[in-house]
């Protein structure tokens, strides 16, 4: 289970674009950072510190040894959750659904995003997928360590030193109960 501080500092904006650049680039220098997110050395700094409290992102030594510039690197390459985590708190279940909730709108925003790009290419097309069945909590919970377990096994087959062109690639999934 989550940490309430963890989700919280992860669903900031500004630290899930952070965290993001780090898990993708690996470890990076604060004014790296703050030119590829547009943002200023300062807030980076700022946010990092927010994201180290939180047990995301550590300190990373400098790959030439040079110890007055600050380097950072994502302690881990994923988050998982539920409301349910949080239902004996009631103000931990509040932060939860405001996370849940800004979390669902990053997800529309990039497919949006994605879909207005001018950038899109056939190649690059993405794929949509969706189905309906009947499930129990239990076997719903069981696709759902299932589609992590996939997309864990599928991660580590990548190759990156292959010579092959890579972009990243965002996946989200959602099921849920619902009524036809």
């Amino acid at each position: 289970m989550e940490q309430i501080e963890t989700i919280t500092a992860i669903h900031h904006p500004v630290r899930r674009r952070i965290f993001e650049y780090l898990y993708l680039h690996g470890s990076s220098q604060v004014g790296t950072l703050a030119r590829a997110l547009d943002q200023q050395v300062g807030s980076i700094s700022h946010h990092l510190r927010m994201l180290e409290r939180a047990d995301i992102v550590e300190r990373a030594d400098a790959p030439d040894g040079d110890k007055r510039s600050s380097w950072w690197v994502a302690k881990r390459d994923s988050f998982s959750w539920s409301l349910d985590d949080f239902a004996d708190s009631p103000a931990d279940a509040v932060l939860a659904r405001e996370a849940e909730r800004i979390n669902i709108a990053v997800h529309v925003r990039r497919l949006q995003e994605w879909k207005k790009s001018a950038s899109r290419s056939p190649e690059w097309d993405g794929f949509s997928t969706d189905a309906l069945a009947w499930a129990t909590p239990d076997e719903l919970a069981d696709l759902s360590a299932s589609l992590s377990a996939t997309l864990d096994a599928w991660k580590r087959r990548i190759d990156t030193d292959d010579g092959q062109q890579r972009r990243p690639v965002f996946f989200f999934a959602h099921g849920f109960p619902t009524l036809p």
